[in-house]
């Protein structure tokens, strides 16, 4: 493993970081409030205007597509020094670290050229329609089925968990086209108009009070044969295509830092004495320090891979289901630290110290479940870095129609 950047990375980190300290507060909130939908997607556009018009934005993709054409070792290291500020890139991640790919990969150059710019300038934003129901963890199991109409095919089904679908312009989706064949083999992928004609967008309620989440209807919705991307029973494919960027673009959530729980416990009392020389305090942020140091070498593995230019393998599944829960316990944690305020919500409160607990605490659980749940990056975990037998699937190759869905 090698901790030092190359000439060129230590070259590229450099620029990165004078562009972003010139930069990057100035798109920062500048009153510390719960701003709304619309304005952080105002924030965000702005955010990637600067961005494009200095050469900072869309970094991997290439040249003829508005981007940079960069190593993925240097994709990592902006992503380092962004993340060093509050800049507003959610309403636009999905599009741009999965639905992009996916397009460039498999997008006629026709709709390449009409949609991309678009997407980079995040005039349209993205949503990816996968998760259903009955075929969340398992993907392949999913119900939305999609029949040929003449130039067109008619989608009919659910999708839930779809991020940022009230505010999207455009999705990707995946649907069954035939399910005489296995689970894997009869999926055929599009990209729609979020606006078409039978889509109906329904936004979750969160415990933490935000709706990011939505369930997505569609009735006889209709998408032309120009909008597949890959063939007819290739959508599987396609999919792996959108779930290998996934990881990236997920990332590690953002919540309260171990650092954050050591200015809390220096801050608060425990029978009269700083929460920070409780044995119990210190043992805990102890540990939580540990994990923290053992996901930075793990991802420092995956920067050493790529600039060898070698591909990172399934442990970077390690990273997202032990921050996930690290997460979620630290905010916990910390809610509990602070006795009866802790429990305490104000949307509009500026203190930062409840609003950073609460969040984590309570935006956990769907950072847990989003980009893979904790169960299926266990057992990847386990069959392809441990080696561990698979699990038993009853299902396997057997016809879709054929499998048993459970109680009627």
């Amino acid at each position: 493993m090698n901790f030092d950047d190359t000439p060129q990375e230590a070259k590229f980190r450099t620029e990165a970081r004078a562009f972003l300290s010139a930069n990057a507060h100035l798109m920062s909130e500048t009153e510390p409030r719960k701003e709304s939908e619309a304005e952080l997607i105002t924030r965000a556009r702005a955010w990637q205007k600067l961005k494009l018009e200095n050469g900072w934005a869309c970094l991997n993709y290439p040249k003829e597509y508005g981007g940079r054409g960069t190593t993925p070792m240097e994709l990592i290291i902006w992503g380092q020094e962004e993340a060093r500020y509050d800049v507003p890139t959610r309403p636009y991640s999905i599009g741009l670290g999965m639905c992009g790919p996916t397009m460039m990969a498999y997008a006629s150059e026709e709709h390449k050229q009409a949609r991309l710019p678009r997407m980079i300038t995040v005039e349209d934003i993205w949503c990816q329609l996968f998760s259903e129901p009955g075929a969340g963890s398992d993907l392949a199991n999913l119900r939305t089925r999609c029949e040929p109409d003449g130039d067109d095919w008619i989608i009919n089904g659910q999708k839930i968990w779809t991020s940022g679908a009230h505010y999207s312009d455009w999705g990707i989706l995946v649907t069954r086209s035939d399910p005489s064949v296995p689970k894997h083999k009869g999926l055929t992928f599009f990209f729609l108009d979020m606006k078409s004609p039978g889509v109906e967008i329904c936004p979750i309620k969160q415990i933490s009070g935000d709706s990011n989440f939505n369930e997505v209807y569609f009735t006889d919705v209709r998408i032309p044969d120009s909008q597949r991307l890959g063939a007819v029973g290739d959508g599987w494919r396609v999919s792996l295509t959108t779930l290998m960027n996934e990881r990236l673009a997920v990332g590690d959530g953002h919540g309260c830092d171990v650092l954050d729980l050591v200015a809390l416990a220096a801050k608060l009392e425990i029978d009269g004495e700083p929460a920070m020389s409780n044995p119990a305090v210190r043992e805990k942020i102890a540990n939580w320090y540990c994990q923290k140091s053992g996901l930075r070498n793990t991802k420092y593995r995956v920067m050493s891979a790529l600039s060898r230019g070698q591909t990172p393998g399934p442990e970077n599944s390690i990273t997202k289901v032990v921050s996930a829960s690290m997460m979620q316990d630290m905010g916990s944690f910390g809610v509990e630290l602070m006795d009866m305020g802790g429990i305490l919500v104000d949307r509009d409160d500026n203190d930062f110290e409840s609003r950073v607990f609460q969040n984590s605490f309570m935006g956990a659980p769907g950072f847990r479940i989003a980009g893979g749940t904790d169960e299926i990056l266990r057992n990847i975990i386990a069959e392809r870095v441990l080696g561990l037998p698979q699990d038993v699937r009853v299902d396997k190759g057997i016809p879709f129609s054929k499998v048993e869905q459970g109680a009627k």
